[in-house]
């Protein structure tokens, strides 16, 4: 490896992990460096494709994202940011800043589901919430007070 730090090939404490077999591309929640890593297969260096903007709460920044899927029906990545207490999609080829689209949750964590369902875990409830396409509030499908 080429140790721990903060450089387009090294990785301080990555915490999410999305593998995309198609494009043999592993997305990687670099957490203490407030970004999202694209890792090609085989490749000795990754591509920032979100965040590294420094920790921060802009549109264009991260603050400790825990974890990253991709929605390839929108060609877009969503990404928890955790201390940003939101869920963020960012274009996965040349996005430059990223919308939110669940705000208010501490997301330890998230899925998508065959119809474009997203199941987040809520770190400070705890629980874990379905949000369909377009809802913002979602419904306690784990945990919770049900």
């Amino acid at each position: 490896g080429n140790e721990e730090g903060n450089g387009i090939n090294q990785l301080s404490n990555p915490c999410g992990l999305y593998v995309d077999d198609d494009d043999q591309t592993n997305y990687i929640a670099d957490q203490p460096n407030h970004r999202i890593v694209e890792w090609k297969w085989g490749a000795t260096s990754g591509q920032v494709v979100a965040g590294g903007n420094g920790k921060g709460n802009g549109t264009h920044q991260l603050s400790y994202p825990f974890d990253v899927i991709v929605d390839k029906e929108r060609d877009s990545l969503i990404i928890c940011d955790y201390l940003n207490k939101r869920v963020v999609r960012w274009p996965r080829r040349n996005g430059t800043s990223g919308e939110t689209i669940i705000s208010n949750i501490h997301c330890g964590g998230l899925t998508m589901d065959e119809n474009g369902s997203l199941y987040v875990v809520d770190y400070g409830k705890p629980e874990v919430r379905r949000y369909r396409r377009g809802e913002s509030q979602g419904i306690v499908v784990a945990g919770g007070n049900g």
